[in-house]
């Protein structure tokens, strides 16, 4: 007798795979306006992820699109003194090619850039993490050239969103 039970060949434990449209995506607007930018990117990372879907699974793209409207970016907040102290690092890949730049600085000149490396962080490193950062798009202004697929607001702070 063996010690375990036998199963038919065709009863083995399968992956679920739940089923995937790319043409029911949505896509959703966010207001980086006085948002801070840790808890901005944790909720924008998890909708790419699609942890908001009930077909979420860690190993699929489930996502939505998000469009990061940056409308006032000196209005995105940082606590404590990260505002001064917070470096951007960069290198070339060349020797003595290491690139500085402080919070402030990167913020003056591409505040998206700053969105973009928070929630990057946040998703997995590895081939799924890149395709699912190129669903994310973030703006500088209130403009953005998404209008035709019809955005929805996506609420990030829930006192914000009572008031």
């Amino acid at each position: 007798m063996a010690p375990y039970p036998i199963r038919p060949a065709g009863a083995m434990n399968k992956t679920l795979v739940p089923p995937q449209d790319p043409s029911s995506r949505q896509w959703y607007l966010v207001d980086a306006e006085n948002q801070t930018l840790g808890r901005l990117a944790s909720e924008v990372a998890s909708v790419l992820r699609g942890k908001n879907n009930p077909n979420y699974a860690p190993h699929i793209d489930a996502g939505d699109f998000v469009v990061v409207m940056v409308i006032n970016a000196e209005k995105v907040k940082v606590s404590g003194n990260k505002f001064t102290e917070k470096v951007y690092r960069r290198h070339s890949g060349r020797p003595g090619g290491m690139k500085t730049e402080s919070f402030a600085a990167l913020q003056a000149r591409l505040p998206e850039r700053i969105i973009e490396k928070a929630v990057k962080g946040m998703l997995p490193h590895n081939a799924l993490g890149r395709q699912l950062f190129r669903k994310l798009k973030v703006y500088k202004g209130a403009e953005h050239p998404h209008a035709a697929q019809q955005p929805q607001a996506l609420a990030l702070d829930p006192a914000a969103s009572a008031q």
